[in-house]
């Protein structure tokens, strides 16, 4: 039962949005005994900044889950944003501070750094390259950067993206080695798929795959079809990876903590989620 009391989280997206996160929080919190719930909202984008001042006003609202198309939108209405939002220009976690300003901040890639690290893969230091340099690779890259990698290469089809993502990146962290327009992932500890290149058998791959070393750590984002084809591929090189759905299973207990509920694994989230892909 939901009343007065209970903690909301609302999950604003567009109204035809397919709306998973309930079906991973919610049973979630049934499950540790919380008394919070996540709530779809679908809003108009015309609609959007007036509706999401309104959420706010509300008295026992926790926070807000940000769905396209309304990342970008939200950054220009909130009071303080993280460094990961300023470099990547969207937002998908808001909060409400206790002296009343909203906060924004972006999970995407810190989902994709949790995992990678679980997985055993050295973010501190390492040589990474992301291929996509859109709303998630930006994301990834911001993060990556946070954790301390020592070099970032930046590869989009459209070179301006990656050159404006990587001038971002430097004004954060001015030690980082960044490298736009390269694409060979020769050499490289971390490779990231940011893009759809490579979801299906016979679809063009977004690297030479025979020039990845079996010791690099291969991330994809791709979440339709969890073996993709650039996975198949990598794994067949021997190395190691991570399918996209484990970059939102990851991210989930760093908006737990960012909202200031109980944390917990991405083990548990799958184990009580009530997906059907």
């Amino acid at each position: 039962m939901i009343r007065g009391t209970t903690s909301l989280i609302a999950h604003i997206g567009y109204p035809t949005h397919t709306f998973k996160s309930p079906m991973i929080y919610n049973p979630y919190f049934e499950k540790a005994g919380i008394d919070a719930v996540v709530v779809p909202m679908g809003c108009q984008s015309d609609a959007y900044p007036a509706f999401l001042e309104a959420v706010f006003s509300l008295t026992n609202i926790s926070g807000a889950l940000i769905t396209m198309p309304h990342k970008v939108t939200t950054v220009g209405l909130l009071d303080e944003v993280s460094s990961a939002v300023q470099i990547a220009g969207a937002c998908n976690a808001v909060r409400r501070s206790s002296d009343g300003r909203l906060q924004g901040d972006l999970f995407d890639g810190e989902g994709f750094v949790r995992g990678a690290r679980r997985k055993g893969a050295a973010v501190e230091g390492a040589r990474a390259l992301v291929v996509g340099c859109g709303g998630v690779g930006s994301a990834i890259a911001a993060s990556i950067a946070a954790a301390g990698a020592g070099e970032l290469a930046l590869f989009d089809a459209h070179a301006a993206s990656a050159q404006g993502l990587g001038e971002r990146l430097t004004q954060f962290y001015p030690k980082l080695q960044v490298v736009a327009g390269q694409r060979d992932p020769a050499g490289y500890d971390i490779v990231v798929n940011a893009t759809p290149l490579g979801m299906n058998d016979g679809d063009p791959l977004p690297v030479d795959v025979g020039r990845i070393a079996p010791s690099t750590f291969v991330g994809e984002v791709v979440m339709k079809s969890e073996m993709t084809a650039f996975l198949k591929a990598v794994q067949a090189r021997g190395c190691r990876f991570q399918v996209g759905t484990d970059m939102l299973f990851e991210q989930i207990p760093a908006y737990l903590e960012y909202f200031g509920f109980p944390t917990t694994t991405a083990e548990e989230l799958r184990a009580v989620a009530k997906l059907s892909y």
